[in-house]
């Protein structure tokens, strides 16, 4: 098309401006020039609207997220509830939460030595209605069963277990239990020494069959 058009001006310009007499070399002269700026002027234009050619947008692939699962804990509730056993919890539940999941306490149940507003922590153990041991004057200690082989876990014993250790009685497993439920799982063990009763002596006593 560009051709055409050039050859279209290049003939109005022969036949208005050639009358004037120019000579036939003079005129093929300027025919060339004239030529040649058509063509310079064809080769911008040519260049001027390729430059304006946008390039295809590239597809943005967007892949499916995975599912964020909520933290959870798992508690063991057991005791006086309908319900015993282990529940998943999401996590920062409270020990209200955990005792609902179990159904609630059974009728009658004292709850007053548990902190209902305690954040419970994974792998705890709470024990509701633990029935509380009142020793008689007069009456002499029974020899102890060892109920279990190896050290025993101060965060998940029962009552039972805790009185087997020497030196440790009902009445101090009861506030072993009691500190438990209320203040929180033990981190180390020498936070037991913080249970009232619990001297240096027993402690040491007992130190090497207890384990968190």
């Amino acid at each position: 098309m560009i051709i055409e058009r050039a050859q279209e001006v290049l003939g109005k310009v022969q036949d208005r401006y050639f009358e004037i007499g120019f000579s036939k070399e003079q005129q093929k002269a300027i025919l060339i020039v004239f030529a040649g700026f058509l063509a310079v002027g064809g080769i911008f234009f040519a260049l001027s609207q390729g430059g304006q050619t946008q390039a295809a947008p590239i597809p943005i692939i967007t892949l499916p997220k995975e599912p964020v699962l909520a933290p959870i804990v798992v508690v063991d509730v057991a005791g006086k509830v309908t319900k015993p056993g282990v529940y998943k919890l999401p996590a920062g539940s409270r020990a209200i939460d955990a005792l609902t999941a179990a159904g609630g306490a059974k009728p009658g149940v004292d709850l007053s030595d548990i902190n209902l507003a305690h954040t419970l922590s994974d792998g705890e153990q709470l024990i509701v209605g633990t029935p509380r041991v009142v020793l008689s004057s007069g009456k002499s200690a029974k020899t102890k069963t060892k109920i279990a082989s190896g050290p025993i876990n101060i965060n998940t014993a029962t009552l039972a277990q805790l009185d087997s250790l020497p030196g440790i009685g009902p009445v101090m497993a009861n506030r072993i239990i009691a500190f438990r439920q209320k203040s929180g799982l033990f981190k180390t063990l020498d936070e037991l020494r913080k249970v009232p009763g619990m001297g240096a002596s027993k402690f040491a006593e007992i130190q090497s069959l207890i384990k968190i």
